[in-house]
């Protein structure tokens, strides 16, 4: 059946190795991300395997999917609606609203458990966390007074909104906040969460920041590549996933429509360059599933020229591959077009095991 993902479950076990020695190398815990891949069994199974640090996800109902002794970080934000599923789910979580956390405490006392929670700090990339010291010290002054709540430690984000690469000027912002806030409430945080996959190019120059003792790992481990600057990391797989998609349609067609121009299905009025009568391809995938700008195609003389919510639209140039209808096309994938094709229910997913 297609479209369909291809997942080799060695290549992914093989990276997760790999990471796991360069984060332990540098003396730092890991929390491995299943986000990207909706928390599905047979990789879940894999990280339980590998007996990592922690295994973390932004998604509640996908931590709720696996039972492990491992301890199980939510990694997005508590909404103030989900304390009690957090509590339940989650051994840590990350947080920067009094509100929420004071929820927190309230459903673990209602449970009899202790909730552990990291406060993130926002050092520059804007999306969560305190951005001024004095609102992050009133936050732990009254932390530290909850029964239920236990400081596990601070954490930023970069990247992932505004950009921002983690480097040794940034990163400082945290480290030094860290230290004052030890000396201030005479306490030691366990856990400094430096980032994501964008922090292991700093790992490959064999740049460690002291203080800074834990990564949350998805992306590279999935797909093979740092994120600050998009490189394939070494002696990782890059094609871990890989989506196969079949021609559903055929034939030499101009690149202009004719007639007069309207919206497109989705409200958009389209723009298209001409180029002459060109081999095209329709693969039966659309954008209910994937954004085609985020597909690699394999074939190098294949381009995407548009898509449809049911259809992607492929032009074929003088490549020596004969296609016809019947035929598959296969696509290296991003982080967003492999976190759409995952979620997707119209994608079959398809485990192989050979390296």
């Amino acid at each position: 059946m297609y479209p369909r993902l291809i997942i080799n479950t060695e290549k992914y076990r093989h990276n997760l190795k790999v990471i796991k020695n360069l984060t332990s190398k540098h003396g730092l815990s890991l929390m491995v991300v299943t986000k990207v891949f909706c928390a599905e069994k047979p990789l879940t199974d894999i990280i339980k395997e590998e007996s990592v640090d922690f295994i973390a996800d932004s998604r509640i109902k996908n931590l709720e999917k696996f039972s492990t002794n491992i301890p199980k970080a939510l990694l997005r934000l508590v909404s103030l609606y989900e304390v009690e599923r957090a509590v339940n789910v989650a051994d840590i979580s990350l947080n920067s609203e009094m509100e929420v956390i004071r929820g927190l405490n309230n459903a673990a006392a209602k449970y009899r458990r202790i909730h552990e929670v990291i406060l993130m700090i926002d050092i520059g990339d804007l999306r969560e966390g305190y951005f001024y010291k004095e609102d992050v010290f009133a936050a732990i002054k009254e932390i530290l007074r909850m029964k239920n709540i236990k400081l596990k430690g601070l954490g930023t984000n970069l990247t992932c909104y505004g950009g921002i690469i983690p480097t040794e000027k940034t990163l400082k912002k945290l480290i030094d906040l860290v230290n004052e806030t030890e000396q201030k409430f005479d306490i030691e945080l366990e856990i400094i969460s430096g980032g994501n996959s964008s922090h292991l190019y700093l790992l490959e120059k064999d740049i460690h920041l002291d203080r800074i003792n834990n990564l949350r790992i998805g992306e590279a481990i999935a797909l093979g590549r740092e994120t600050a600057y998009g490189s394939i990391i070494e002696d990782l797989y890059d094609d871990v996933f890989i989506l196969e998609a079949d021609i559903i349609e055929y034939k030499k067609k101009p690149s202009m429509p004719e007639g007069d121009v309207g919206m497109d299905a989705f409200g958009k009025t389209p723009d298209f360059e001409d180029l002459g009568v060109v081999n095209r391809a329709i693969l039966g995938i659309g954008k209910q599933d994937v954004d085609f700008y985020e597909l690699k195609s394999l074939d190098k003389n294949i381009s995407l020229l548009g898509s449809s919510s049911d259809h992607i639209i492929a032009g074929i140039w003088d490549s020596p591959s004969l296609y016809k209808v019947g035929d598959v096309l296969r696509f290296k994938l991003t982080y967003g077009s492999l976190l759409s094709l995952m979620t997707s229910e119209y994608v079959e997913k398809y485990y192989v095991k050979t390296l």
